[in-house]
């Protein structure tokens, strides 16, 4: 991966920042900052009185951010959001006015070909965000029982077939020839579906990898720490909330969070999404979602 250009193209920037409603001062936590797009606008935003604090826990993509935004008032963190209130203690800061958190993979991740993100670069199945921590997939798919890789299929991918690539996965390391790369992945979900690698214009194989990469980044678990355990902690009376999604086990957490809160005021009653423009310009944007809602608590 080069750490000197990016080639992610950040989803709905109109619609975020509408919906973050950005004034001069103002302190921000960008707890997803990839490779800077939405934390460049919300710093410009926020002028040199703002306060801009912007997490990941890919180190790489911390390192395309610093290229966007710099500064004394701007905090690049190497964490989870989940990590925002040992963050903020440390800052001295008590509390945020907005936080953003697009959930979505980046294009640069899915370039990078040591990584196996996508299907396109290839490369071996690591996967991870931070690759200092866990287990790669790999590991995984050499470790897990057929039922406990049945369960990651459906629970995290939605997989129709999950109980037929579960056995593919074993048969194949039974067979020592384990599956290990991207290509490798792609092959065994073909054989045990029976469809080619590309089935009505989406590969195959796209479920099991979103699959793979929610377990062994905990994904869903952050987000429900993040919305139901932290996000209340450090929102200022009055701050905003705008969370981003791309699939629908994430939408489903954000949504209940927000609803289920009294303290929130939800600002979309139903989730804003990309126009046939942007999709046109940038697809990946087709299945984002945006929710925002506003903290009504002291």
């Amino acid at each position: 991966m080069n750490p000197e250009r990016s080639v992610h193209v950040p989803v709905m920037p109109r619609e975020v920042m509408q919906s973050l409603q950005l004034a001069p001062g103002l302190t921000v936590l960008d707890g997803t900052a990839g490779a800077g797009g939405h934390s460049a606008l919300i710093l410009k935003s926020i002028g040199s009185n703002g306060t801009l604090i912007s997490t990941d826990r890919d180190p790489f993509m911390l390192q395309l951010a610093s290229k966007k935004v710099a500064g004394p008032n701007c905090h690049l963190v190497r964490s989870s959001y989940i990590g925002a209130k040992e963050i903020l203690q440390q800052l001295n800061i008590s509390t945020v006015d907005r936080v953003l958190l697009d959930l979505g993979l980046s294009s640069d991740q899915l370039a990078d070909r040591e990584r196996g993100f996508g299907f396109d670069a290839g490369g071996p199945l690591d996967m991870r965000f931070n690759s200092s921590e866990g287990q790669p997939v790999s590991e995984l798919l050499k470790t897990q029982s057929e039922e406990g890789l049945k369960r990651i299929f459906e629970d995290y991918g939605e997989e129709p077939a999950a109980a037929r690539i579960a056995a593919e996965i074993v048969r194949r390391r039974q067979n020592s020839t384990p599956v290990e790369t991207t290509e490798d992945l792609e092959d065994c979900v073909a054989r045990a579906t029976g469809m080619s690698r590309t089935s009505g214009g989406r590969n195959s194989a796209t479920r099991v990898f979103q699959a793979l990469r929610i377990a062994v980044n905990d994904e869903l678990r952050h987000v429900e720490i993040m919305l139901n355990d932290i996000l209340p902690t450090i929102m200022a009376p009055g701050g905003i909330a705008v969370i981003l999604t791309f699939h629908s086990l994430e939408d489903r957490i954000v949504k209940s969070a927000f609803k289920g809160h009294q303290q929130w005021q939800v600002l979309t009653k139903t989730p804003v999404e990309a126009t046939p423009a942007e999709i046109r310009l940038n697809p990946r944007s087709r299945s984002a979602k945006l929710r925002a809602a506003k903290w009504q608590g002291n």
